[in-house]
């Protein structure tokens, strides 16, 4: 398993090219290798992302593409992914209007539709989860409907909102074994009875566990990301990269 940089944790920090450059080079300085794409406003071109990218020394493994996208654009959205050099396209999440047990079958047949097509061309097509998709309806949580009914569907779990949905994110992470290709490593704290999210090993998830999940499941990449770091995000990145390298995992 390789960590990797999610970079919707320095989002605010990609809003001009010349900024993402910036952003790239520090991240590679800090000895990450792999990021993930995700709300990278500028370049919009994803040939010059891709150049970026090479110059900096990142592979970029995946991307979060919204639901839309996916299942109307799906061969530009392919075209893309080949473009970066990805492995994977992921879903980061579903309209509101989709988060019910008739929404999840109907983004299971949509997923169904064109998932041979992203295989075809080498591609893996995966689901992000958040807290929502733990409720549940007739005794299954959404989240379960939704692979239950898309058998080539990968997992992309989160592990802080596995935690915010009330699951174990341990348990969860197994249970997609050999679908789980990449995943969210997301610390949960608290400050002030307030849920956060610390640079990872600082909060207060089992992070022993979900290392040996994750071993045993077959992550390739965990994907560090903090949507509201509690310090500077630069610094979250680098903290929680030399904190995971104390369980002797590689960048």
């Amino acid at each position: 398993m390789k960590i990797g940089a999610q970079l919707y944790t320095v989002r605010d920090f990609t809003k001009t090219v010349k900024d993402t450059e910036e952003t790239l080079k520090k991240i590679k300085g800090m000895g990450y290798n792999y990021v993930q794409i995700s709300a990278v406003s500028e370049p919009k071109d994803v040939k010059e992302l891709k150049k970026i990218l090479d110059d900096t020394g990142l592979k970029a493994v995946s991307t979060h593409t919204g639901y839309e996208r996916i299942i109307s654009e799906t061969e530009k959205v392919i075209e893309e992914h080949k473009i970066l050099g990805c492995e994977a396209i992921f879903c980061p999440g579903l309209p509101i209007e989709l988060h019910n047990k008739d929404g999840y079958l109907t983004v299971a047949d949509e997923f169904n539709r064109i998932i041979e097509k992203i295989k075809e061309n080498g591609l893996i097509l995966g689901y992000h989860n958040h807290g929502i998709e733990f409720e549940r309806y007739d005794g299954k949580t959404g989240l379960e409907i939704l692979f239950e009914n898309c058998p080539l569907l990968e997992a992309e779990i989160d592990t802080y909102w596995v935690q915010y949905g009330g699951g174990d994110p341990s348990f969860w992470i197994e249970k997609f074994k050999n679908r789980v290709s990449q995943i969210h490593f997301k610390d949960m704290g608290i400050i002030k009875n307030t849920q956060v999210m610390p640079p990872i090993c600082e909060g207060n998830l089992n992070w022993e566990r979900i290392i040996k999940a994750c071993k045993k499941s077959k992550v390739k990449y965990a994907l560090v990301e903090m949507d509201r770091p509690t310090i500077d995000a630069f610094e979250a990145l680098k903290r929680s990269l030399e904190n995971l390298k104390n369980f002797g995992i590689k960048s």
